[in-house]
C-alpha cells in the first residue's frame, strides 16, 4: 500500500559554499550572496546565511504574501559569541548587534524588506529542526493555508567551540514551498515509519537536505519522531 502523501514541495533553493556539485540549477555556491532582494540599508546588516536566505525566499514567494516558517538549531552563534566577550571585558554593547542576534533575526529582516506581514516563526529543537518544520506546516496547511515557505539554515560552530560538536556543522541554508495540493510538477514528500532495521543516523543537518533534494540520498531519517521521508515525483 502507498503512504499518502504528508504534503507536495512545489519548488526549492538552496545555498551551500564551497560545494562542488554545481550542476543543480536551484543550488547556489557563491560565497558572497548577493542579498539583492532586501534594502542596501538592511542588507549590510546581514552575514552571508542571512543575504542567501533572503535571495532564496523572495524567488520562493514573489509576491511576499505566504507564511514563513524558519528554523535553525545554533543561529548566528559568532554574532552571540562576540556580545559576550563585549559583556566580559564590560564594554558597552551595540543594539543592532543584539538585535541582529536573536533568533529571528534574519526572518525579521527579511519580512521588513520585502513587506510581509504574514505569520513568521522561529524554531529551535536541539538537532530535530526539520521534522519540527513538517509538523508546524502540515498545521498551517490544515488550517487552510494554501501555500507555505520553510527555511531550514545553521553555520559552521564557532572554532571555540567546534570540538564539543559532533557531527561537524557545514554552512548552508535550504528553502521550500510546500502545498497540500499535488501538482505534476511538484514533488510527494512521504513519510514512512522508520523500523529497528534502520541505520542509524545523526539529526539531518541543511546540508543533508540539500543532498536529499539533488537526488544523492534516497530518503532523510529523522530518529527522534522515528520517521523518514522520501521525495517522488507526484504523477
Amino acid at each position: 500500500m502507498t503512504t499518502p502523501a504528508m504534503m507536495y514541495v512545489h519548488d526549492w533553493r538552496a545555498w551551500q559554499p564551497g560545494r562542488r556539485d554545481t550542476s543543480q540549477p536551484r543550488l547556489s555556491v557563491a560565497e558572497k550572496p548577493a542579498g539583492g532582494h532586501v534594502p542596501a540599508m538592511l542588507r549590510r546588516r546581514l552575514t552571508g546565511i542571512g543575504r542567501a536566505l533572503c535571495d532564496m525566499l523572495a524567488e520562493l514567494d514573489a509576491d511576499a504574501d505566504c507564511p514563513l516558517l524558519y528554523a535553525s538549531r545554533h543561529g548566528d552563534g559568532e554574532r552571540t559569541l562576540e556580545m559576550l566577550n563585549t559583556l566580559a571585558e564590560e564594554a558597552p554593547l551595540s543594539p543592532a548587534r543584539f538585535g541582529l542576534s536573536v533568533h529571528n533575526a534574519i526572518p525579521g529582516v527579511y519580512s521588513i524588506g520585502r513587506g510581509n506581514r504574514r505569520t513568521q516563526q522561529a524554531i529551535a529543537a536541539s538537532g530535530d529542526e526539520f521534522a519540527a518544520l513538517l509538523v508546524e506546516a502540515q498545521g498551517y496547511l490544515a488550517q487552510g493555508e494554501p501555500t507555505v515557505i520553510l527555511a531550514f539554515a545553521d553555520q559552521a560552530i564557532p572554532a571555540r567551540f567546534a570540538a564539543h560538536f559532533t557531527p561537524p556543522v557545514e554552512t548552508a541554508a535550504v528553502a521550500l514551498r510546500v502545498s497540500a495540493t499535488p501538482a505534476h510538477d511538484a514533488w510527494a514528500l512521504t513519510p514512512r515509519p522508520l523500523t529497528s532495521d534502520d541505520t542509524a543516523e545523526d539529526s539531518p543537518q541543511p546540508s543533508d537536505l540539500i543532498d536529499w533534494l539533488c537526488g544523492a540520498r534516497d530518503e532523510l531519517h529523522c530518529h527522534r519522531p522515528r520517521q523518514a521521508w522520501s521525495l517522488v515525483r507526484a504523477e
